[in-house]
């Protein structure tokens, strides 16, 4: 997966190579998903969710240019995948899912692991975590229309921020620097993500 998949599309960082190789794709899906979990495209892990493709992963946690004193932010625990790669790299990984059965079941695994460094929270995203802020990076895992205010201002001085950002179907990632002058975006290209629904996201249907 990560020579053929990953490497191959051009992902450079050996710091997310390594993770990509270390961490156990098929624990984080259903059993009856497992053979299919290293393949080049999202799994469903149930609520309507997905677990986004190893490419994309491996994307966006290169994008954060993560150091191993880093404090990061995840909104959107998902199936906890995600948190795992970045719990390879950083020093501590914050993480939120309003999904409470996805919460519980990320939780289980991250303890199964031994991913002590993962600190999770059952809450709405959207508002990020600021009794924990400033963070060196935050990763948004699913799409937002606009991006939240709430979580620019949790992003240190130097802080990244890479999000999908537009509309239910189509969405641009985005990656976002934090300096002293303001904020400066470029886009990372198309992708698509499910909605990330909260107070500074799409609403509940």
């Amino acid at each position: 997966m990560t020579t053929s998949q990953i490497q191959a599309r051009g992902i450079k960082d050996p710091k997310v190579l390594d993770a990509m190789r270390k961490v156990p794709r098929h624990l984080f899906v259903s059993e009856a998903l497992m053979d299919q979990a290293y393949g080049d495209f999202p799994l469903p892990i149930g609520e309507q969710q997905t677990i986004s493709q190893p490419y994309i992963v491996a994307a966006m946690t290169e994008a954060l240019e993560l150091t191993k004193d880093d404090r990061v932010l995840e909104i959107g625990t998902g199936s906890g995948y995600q948190a795992a790669i970045l719990a390879q790299i950083a020093f501590r990984v914050f993480t939120i899912e309003r999904i409470r059965s996805l919460y519980v079941r990320a939780r289980k695994i991250f303890d199964r692991l031994n991913y002590f460094n993962i600190i999770t929270r059952y809450s709405d995203g959207t508002s990020g975590w600021k009794d924990e802020s400033p963070f060196d990076a935050i990763i948004v895992t699913a799409g937002a229309p606009d991006i939240p205010e709430a979580l620019v201002s949790q992003l240190s001085i130097g802080g990244r921020m890479v999000i999908p950002v537009g509309n239910a179907h189509v969405q641009e990632l985005v990656k976002l620097y934090r300096t002293e002058r303001g904020i400066q975006k470029i886009s990372l290209g198309g992708c698509r993500f499910v909605k990330l629904v909260g107070e500074y996201g799409w609403k509940d249907e």
